[in-house]
């Protein structure tokens, strides 16, 4: 079984991107790999039954990753471990006119998962202080009082965005939701090879467009946005997950691991009835068998 303890990033403050490897250098073999999956969605299904029974509390995983990292191809495996009625995917894009009239949390909130249930969000609230770190023009279209020009947009701005993120994340664990972060590391040559993939298979070219180029030339940017991102924000409560995804098998694996162990360590159990309430469900099954 994989220690997926390691890919966790510290929460004192210390995180280091570059001491996390995109490539998988454990003992398993793909189709080990591929057989321990098949293990873990098992598994799966029966802890998401006892959450939902149990209903009291919900589980939002969030995936965060460069384009082409595998993120879609990840939550189509998770999901296939589960009940889709217990579930829901929501994929963040650009916002809304609705959504930039209101504070850059409000769509998350909508999107959060009820008790019972898990939530799986393709792209986040990070996003907020990812992509929008990398083109700060972007905040404008928020109309945040005093934020007028891309020049007031500085580290105070970015420090005070990181807090509020954390607080969302404290109130949702305060309040039952387990908060899974991950961030699929993958490599820029994997990129390169994956994006040249999609431009070769006619049944790939519509996940290819010419934006996708002009993001992966700033991909040192983009590093440097997830590392004080993931430096800021990786919390005991919710801390983040950095997972190798130069290997889709592997980081599908890693990802299912994670949720089940996640569950496991809730330590649910399905609600035990009062006792006037199996005294009443002996009489309906005694009513049933006389029939």
């Amino acid at each position: 079984k994989t220690n997926t303890k390691k890919y966790l990033a510290p929460t004192d403050g210390s995180f280091d991107l570059k001491k996390f490897s995109t490539t998988y250098d454990g003992h398993l073999d793909k189709e080990t790999g591929k057989e321990e999956l098949l293990k873990v969605k098992e598994s799966l299904h029966d802890l998401q039954e006892v959450l939902y029974a149990a209903n009291s509390h919900s589980i939002l995983i969030l995936f965060q990753a460069m384009d082409a990292a595998g993120k879609d191809s990840a939550i189509e495996h998770v999901m296939s471990g589960i009940n889709p009625q217990g579930c829901q995917v929501y994929s963040f894009k650009t916002p809304t006119s609705e959504e930039y009239e209101h504070d850059f949390l409000w769509r998350h909130y909508k999107a959060l998962p009820e008790r019972g249930r898990i939530g799986i969000h393709n792209r986040s609230h990070y996003e907020n202080v990812l992509v929008c770190k990398v083109h700060p023009e972007y905040i404008l279209s928020e109309n945040i009082p005093n934020y007028n020009g891309i020049e007031k947009i500085d580290q105070k701005f970015w420090n005070n965005r990181y807090q509020n993120i954390k607080n969302f994340e404290k109130q949702l664990t305060d309040n039952g939701t387990i908060v899974i972060k991950i961030f699929l590391h993958v490599s820029k040559d994997e990129q390169k090879k994956r994006f040249l993939e999609r431009i070769n298979d006619p049944e790939k070219n519509w996940k290819f467009s010419s934006g996708d180029l002009k993001e992966r030339a700033l991909w040192s940017k983009y590093m440097e946005a997830y590392q004080d991102a993931i430096q800021k924000t990786s919390t005991p409560n919710s801390p983040w997950y950095v997972i190798p995804a130069d290997e889709k098998w592997y980081a599908r694996l890693a990802v299912s691991q994670i949720l089940a162990e996640s569950m496991e360590d809730l330590k649910l159990k399905y609600p035990v009835l009062p006792d006037e309430e199996i005294t009443q469900l002996e009489l309906l099954k005694q009513q049933l068998l006389a029939e």
